[in-house]
């Protein structure tokens, strides 16, 4: 799934359809601590950086932790723990992934400093700042936001711990018949942030197994898919 934001950005939401892993990892799991072969991961990895012309070699992911640290990628970082990469540095691929948790890119839209973050968004992230931390990464200007496929409203049952801090944070409708909206929750958090565009995908992980890799549906094992960028 490709996001075409304005600028010289290559951005897309990768699905579990297209790679070599198998079981529980099939197809195209992204993550290596997920207990799937490596080699297996790494050709997945390989294969979803070629879809954005960019260079497996180069990839920079964190050791994610639902915090609201984004940092700025280096080529080849493996192991910082956050939850966001943010790079101006063209070519250079930012992976953050997710297994119902929101998958979220931001850009930079004026044309004159092209810069890209991705980042890792479930609910202690969202409370805990992810997004603020993100805009805040790629500093002033117009920005682009695109949400992309975790799970639903139609899926996401909460208890009270997570209802309340949602509903003072983003109003009560934000958690309606014990569910909560994270996409909704996303789009306000962007929008008060000062992101003047923002994309919805509106796609349920745990609603497609043949499309996304679901905590909830499928607990452990299972793989995890994610959003890939880079500044071309």
């Amino acid at each position: 799934m490709r996001w075409h934001a304005e600028g010289p950005y290559e951005v897309v939401f990768t699905t579990r359809v297209g790679g070599v892993s198998e079981g529980p990892y099939a197809s195209l799991n992204l993550g290596r601590k997920t207990g799937d072969d490596v080699e297996r991961v790494d050709e997945n990895r390989r294969r979803a950086c070629a879809e954005i012309g960019a260079d497996a070699q180069l990839l920079a992911l964190n050791y994610q932790v639902h915090s609201a640290t984004v940092h700025r990628a280096r080529a080849g970082a493996r192991g910082d723990r956050g939850d966001g990469l943010w790079t101006d540095d063209p070519g250079l691929p930012v992976l953050a992934m997710s297994a119902d948790c929101l998958p979220l890119a931001l850009a930079r839209t004026d044309g004159t400093a092209p810069a890209v973050a991705v980042l890792h968004a479930g609910w202690r992230g969202l409370l805990a700042g992810i997004v603020d931390a993100g805009v805040a990464a790629l500093g002033d200007g117009p920005l682009a936001a695109a949400v992309g496929p975790a799970i639903g409203p139609c899926c996401y049952e909460v208890c009270d711990d997570v209802a309340v801090p949602f509903r003072a944070r983003f109003g009560r409708d934000i958690v309606r018949d014990g569910r909560l909206d994270l996409w909704r929750a996303a789009e306000l958090a962007l929008t008060e942030a000062g992101v003047t565009q923002v994309e919805r995908t509106d796609i349920c992980t745990s609603c497609h197994p043949e499309l996304f890799f679901s905590h909830r549906r499928d607990g452990k094992p299972r793989g995890v898919q994610g959003v890939l960028a880079r500044v071309a």
